[in-house]
């Protein structure tokens, strides 16, 4: 049950507008990080788009008892049917952004997942989370990681862990090469006025303390250098994911194991097969493959087909509560937003996990009241548009 209250900065009332002030507030490569997708961003304008193309159905002479946003998911009953999706490098944007959005998360019950490549590590976050936090392992490429990994998660209590199939090569960003962008920060001249033109998170960076990837800092050698950096996460994560490395793992997982990064109908029926318990459909928030289709699009084939068989989620494109609804009535059992929570901590500090969490379900449950949805399983009751 939530522990915290829903409060919102009235001065921030959208997504948009905490998107707007976290652009104000951090250095232009932290930011062009966060917000920029891969290529010509053509992935990631799509997903937003697209899901924004999908109606739904109000019904407002039938009778309404209320709306309960509460949404069952493996043995959990969580207080809306959202969490906030693994993100890299979070406390570049903004320090201790991992464990501000962790707290928030505990509190108002709903799921985090960290990152393998974020800046807190999994003990840190179980501890805050009182091991309700879930896990993604960005598959290494030595076993002995691998197991190290999943073992310190198994040990955290972490009850979900969230494999990662769709970082078969980095993504190509043209902004970050221009930026130098690596951990700890190029200190290039031009990186090096941008970090002076935003004082605030440039003294709470100071006092915070470097970035660092502390999950990953037990296997990484010391006082490495930028070049060398590069070299490691190269070294360490290259190689495509596949149903014989996926097998040892659901061996070893005696939790709940997820695939995030399906985007086929092909790869659906592969995670059912291989026994894993439920599926993100996703495309790494369009900053892999700008080419492919946006999200709701496989989405709505493979909920329609396998979701009988196994828990279908999505991420990627949501940005507001009514993406949310639209999601969940083209056929999504839960959905995960990264970028949102992001820019929520970027503006406003350690009020942003609570602000954007509230905000989302403040739209949510404006949306289901709207449409007499009493329960998030009922949002397909009142899809019109379906996305093919």
């Amino acid at each position: 049950m939530s522990k915290a209250k829903l409060a919102i900065n009235n001065n921030y009332p959208s997504v948009t507008d905490l998107r707007n002030k976290a652009k104000k507030k951090i250095p232009k490569f932290a930011f062009e990080y966060l917000d920029g997708g891969c290529n010509e961003d053509v992935n990631l304008i799509k997903n937003t788009a697209e899901i924004r193309e999908v109606e739904l159905s109000p019904s407002y002479l039938s009778k309404h008892t209320g709306s309960d946003m509460k949404t069952e998911l493996f043995g959990h009953t969580y207080d809306a049917p959202f969490g906030i999706a693994p993100v890299g490098l979070q406390g570049l944007m903004w320090p201790n952004a991992p464990e501000i959005l962790a707290k928030a998360a505990f509190e108002h019950n709903v799921p985090f997942v960290l990152s393998t490549v974020s800046t807190s590590s999994i003990e840190r976050i179980s501890e805050i989370t009182e091991g309700k936090a879930w896990f993604q392992l960005y598959h290494p490429t030595e076993n002995r990681l691998r197991d190290d990994m999943i073992n310190r998660a198994a040990q955290a209590e972490c009850p979900v862990l969230v494999i990662l199939s769709d970082v078969p090569t980095f993504g190509f960003r043209p902004r970050d090469i221009r930026n130098g962008l690596a951990m700890p920060p190029n200190m290039s001249l031009k990186n090096i006025l941008q970090i002076l033109g935003k004082p605030e998170w440039a003294m709470k960076t100071l006092l915070h303390g470097q970035p660092n990837f502390e999950t990953l800092k037990p296997y990484m050698p010391k006082n490495l250098d930028l070049k060398q950096l590069g070299k490691f996460m190269d070294q360490t994560f290259t190689g495509r994911l596949n149903e014989e490395k996926i097998k040892p793992i659901r061996d070893m997982w005696k939790g709940k194991l997820v695939l995030k990064g399906v985007a086929s109908e092909m790869d659906a029926e592969k995670a059912i097969r291989l026994g894993i318990d439920g599926i993100i459909v996703s495309n790494h928030g369009g900053r892999q493959l700008d080419a492919g289709e946006s999200t709701i699009r496989p989405l709505t084939r493979i909920a329609e087909k396998y979701g009988e068989q196994i828990k279908v989620m999505m991420d990627s494109g949501l940005r507001s509560g009514p993406d949310i609804a639209r999601t969940m009535a083209s056929g999504a059992e839960f959905t995960f937003l990264g970028r949102s929570f992001m820019y929520g901590v970027a503006a406003l500090g350690n009020e942003g996990g609570n602000h954007t969490i509230s905000l989302l379900k403040t739209e949510l449950q404006q949306i289901m009241e709207q449409v007499c949805c009493e329960r998030t399983l009922d949002f397909p009751n009142h899809l019109i548009k379906k996305i093919n």
